[in-house]
């Protein structure tokens, strides 16, 4: 099971490839995400088209209540509401594309925390995604998501050997 949080849904709505997480994995989040990304999907650009994408699959992606959300100065309530569902759901996977809370996350939580890009080079393992249209979506994240020249973006670049 992998736990999302609001940063992750965005990048992957943003790129195409949500439904293809969705059909491959059990991808949980929380009502804090959700309450998140209706926030951002009021805005008229490529961030909030993504956020509505997400709102929009709400029926196949399931969506928790968690008490307390752990925060801090780097982790905010949706990346903490994430942390509390991945302890209490001992999930697999903790996704977030928010590079500054990385190491308070980990500081929080044993389950191991990734970047979103990670799902695409675990859809070229399991055969579902080629390696090549994989690495063109790191590409179309980094531009989508403002990740060019960041280190993000380098992380990304390494899990396809680049």
């Amino acid at each position: 099971m992998i736990v999302a949080d609001t940063s992750a849904l965005v990048s992957l709505a943003s790129i195409n490839r949500l439904d293809l997480l969705l059909a491959e994995f059990d991808v949980r989040t929380t009502e804090t995400v959700f309450s998140e990304l209706q926030e951002m999907a009021d805005y008229a650009d490529s961030h909030g088209r993504a956020a509505q994408a997400v709102l929009d699959r709400q029926e196949t992606l399931a969506v928790h209540e968690v008490d307390e959300p752990i925060e801090s100065g780097r982790i905010d309530a949706g990346e903490g509401s994430a942390v509390v569902l991945a302890r209490e759901r001992n999930a697999d996977f903790l996704i977030t594309d928010d590079l500054r809370a990385l190491p308070e996350l980990q500081a929080v939580t044993e389950t191991r925390i990734a970047i979103s890009p990670i799902l695409l080079r675990a859809l070229v393992e399991r055969d579902v995604l080629d390696g090549e249209d994989a690495l063109a979506a790191v590409e179309q994240l980094a531009d989508e998501r403002d990740w060019l020249g960041a280190p993000i973006y380098r992380r990304a670049k390494e899990l396809f050997g680049g």
